[in-house]
């Protein structure tokens, strides 16, 4: 039996979810860049290579956002050919699927032009940084545009929509948790991390 479109899921989630509740980010000085300590700690003692390629996309992600280029999937693209390391990068050509099998994310006609639609909505002034962040992230997960790595995508899609308006985070592990696209007190409480975790200082 086929499993359930998760994607269409996650659109009327995308819907529904409280997004206008999200804190309110601030610019404070951070100590540290959370994503670049992430990759310099754990993913390096895992996979030196890795932690290489997750480092370079990140710095192409920063330059993009200080020179306020507006998110599409040819600039995700960028990033993801440095994240895998491989000369393409290109949008899916079938049904992806992912935590073991069990959620589907179906590919239609339109589902290009949804993505694209989405990635727009991240300069929506009318929306708080930290939904907009949350939400790019949730986009690129169940979206799910790339063969592989778009755990890496959607984290470092949320690195760039925050550092636009000059937000860091000083820690960005607790973000890495497995999200569920039917879930949205879980979408609305990604924003809610955020702003926590803009609040910390390390």
């Amino acid at each position: 039996m086929t499993a359930p479109d998760s994607l269409s899921v996650w659109l009327r989630v995308r819907r529904e979810a409280e997004w206008r509740h999200a804190p309110v980010l601030r610019r404070v000085p951070s100590g540290s860049d959370g994503f670049r300590t992430w990759c310099e700690g754990p993913v390096r003692r895992r996979d030196p290579v890795r932690a290489e390629r997750l480092l370079a996309a990140h710095a192409l992600a920063l330059a993009d956002a200080a020179r306020l280029v507006p998110l599409s999937f040819a600039v995700l693209s960028g990033w993801q050919r440095e994240i895998l390391g491989g000369p393409q990068a290109p949008f899916r050509a079938n049904d992806a699927y992912a935590k073991a099998g069990r959620e589907r994310y179906g590919l239609t006609p339109r589902t290009r032009a949804d993505f694209a639609s989405c990635l727009r909505e991240t300069t929506d002034p009318d929306l708080p940084l930290a939904a907009r962040a949350a939400r790019v992230y949730l986009d690129v997960a169940f979206f799910h545009p790339f063969a592989d790595g778009n755990a890496r995508a959607a984290l470092v899609a949320l690195v760039h929509v925050l550092a636009r308006e000059g937000i860091v985070l000083p820690e960005v592990g607790p973000l890495q948790t497995t999200r569920y696209a039917d879930d949205p007190a879980g979408a609305a409480d990604l924003a809610t991390l955020i702003g926590v975790l803009n609040r910390r200082r390390l």
